[in-house]
Parts: structure tokens; C-alpha cells; sequence
């Protein structure tokens, strides 16, 4: 048996703009698949603690519009208003 020359490829990668791809990619996924958030995924998404949601963005009309809950119910916020609504209230800081 004769031994066949093992072939050699390298291939070049830019990680950083992997990275960016990737990330783009998972936000894109998590965007299509969230409707509504509770406070325990918004504090996970956003790096905040559940009380500084609670004093800082929570309180503030343009969120209370958006909750949903049922009489003494969880409390829901619709994913894409709510986010927007965030990024609002943190410019304003």
C-alpha cells in the first residue's frame, strides 16, 4: 500500500469580524423568537439588577404603558416596544 501525500489547507480568519457575525446572528435569532420579557429576562439582557429596572426604567410612564399582567399576575413588557423604550430612557441619562 502506497502512502498518499496528506494535503495541507489553511485558511485565514478575521476574528474580530467573526465575532460581530456571530453576535449579529444571535441577536437577530433572539429578536425573532422573544415577544414579551418578564423582569428576570430584562435584568439577564441588560446587565441591570432587578431593582435598579424596578427604581430606574420600570417607574417611568413610557414602561408602565407597556406592562401586562393580570390582577396580582406577573408582570410582562412587549420585547421590541420595551427595548426601544429603554434605550430612550438611558439616553436621557
Amino acid at each position: 500500500m502506497r502512502n498518499l501525500p496528506i494535503a495541507e489547507i489553511s485558511v485565514n480568519v478575521d476574528n474580530v469580524e467573526l465575532k460581530k457575525y456571530i453576535n449579529k446572528k444571535l441577536n437577530e435569532s433572539i429578536n425573532e423568537s422573544l415577544f414579551t420579557w418578564d423582569i428576570e429576562e430584562m435584568a439577564k439582557r441588560t446587565c441591570m439588577s432587578k431593582s435598579f429596572l424596578e427604581n430606574e426604567i420600570l417607574r417611568d410612564p413610557r414602561m408602565k404603558i407597556l406592562e401586562r399582567r393580570k390582577e396580582k399576575g406577573k408582570r410582562y413588557w412587549f420585547y421590541e416596544e420595551s427595548k426601544r423604550v429603554i434605550r430612550e430612557i438611558m439616553d436621557e441619562w
